[in-house]
């Protein structure tokens, strides 16, 4: 649940983002903090961008203009890196969502994480794996909203897979058993919010939204291979997860 005192600064590089992703993504930043900072970099004179403006006004959105100096050359890159350290330096905040699919922020995610605050990465299924890898959680646009005219519109879901494709996806199974096997008691059940968070570590960009399941307990029950149970403590209820015993071999 987000804690409305968490302040973030969300940055987006124009050049590697789409106008449609607007409203999803803003509200996916909802769910963890509250965006005090809102900036868009790009060359706001080139035609290209034009499509940007409705979702600017309608979000309030602060376009920062760049101009490109020369062709071939990101300079928009350039001037959101140095903005995001600025406001990294003045100490205000408690995170950064960096929205682009580009490589060059790699290091600049890394730096921020150094400094101990939290780097939520947006970006399409293209975005290399070192900039992935480098901030604390890493969400795919698709699962945010998709284009349509150059309008937005709410996200369609991804398409759901089976029970027997989610088994084939070796690296899916082995990192949800791993972190199962991390956190369970002696019965071996592990709270689902647990085993959540230590996925997460391991592999930032997880999310059962990108196997078409709105949360973690559906996939794990779609999956087949794990047991789930709810359970009242305190005043609520939660979910506990554990790896199904193999039945005993008949004699």
């Amino acid at each position: 649940m987000a804690n409305d005192a968490t302040k973030l600064a969300v940055l987006i590089d124009a050049d590697n983002a789409r106008p449609a992703i607007v409203e999803g993504l803003l509200a996916e930043v909802a769910k963890y903090g509250t965006a005090h900072v809102k900036r868009i970099y790009g060359d706001w004179t080139k035609p290209d961008l034009n499509s940007w403006k409705d979702a600017l006004l309608r979000h309030s959105i602060q376009p920062i203009q760049q101009f490109r100096y020369t062709v071939g050359k990101n300079a928009t890159d350039s001037a959101m890196i140095i903005d995001a350290m600025d406001l990294l330096y003045a100490k205000r905040f408690d995170g950064f969502c960096i929205v682009s699919s580009d490589s060059d922020f790699t290091r600049l995610a890394s730096r921020i994480r150094e400094s101990g605050l939290t780097v939520y990465g947006f970006g399409e299924r293209k975005t290399p794996a070192p900039f992935v890898a480098a901030c604390d959680r890493f969400i795919y646009t698709d699962v945010l909203g998709k284009t349509d005219g150059g309008e937005e519109r709410p996200a369609e879901p991804v398409p759901r897979k089976g029970a027997k494709e989610l088994r084939q996806d070796t690296r899916l199974v082995n990192l949800l058993r791993d972190a199962i096997q991390d956190a369970d008691d002696d019965a071996g059940w592990a709270s689902l919010s647990a085993v959540g968070n230590m996925v997460g570590k391991r592999a930032p960009e997880f999310d059962s939204r990108n196997w078409g399941y709105a949360k973690l307990s559906g996939l794990i029950n779609a999956i087949g291979l794990f047991q789930t149970e709810e359970r009242q403590v305190g005043n609520g209820k939660h979910i506990y997860v554990r790896i199904k015993k193999k039945p005993a071999a008949r004699e």
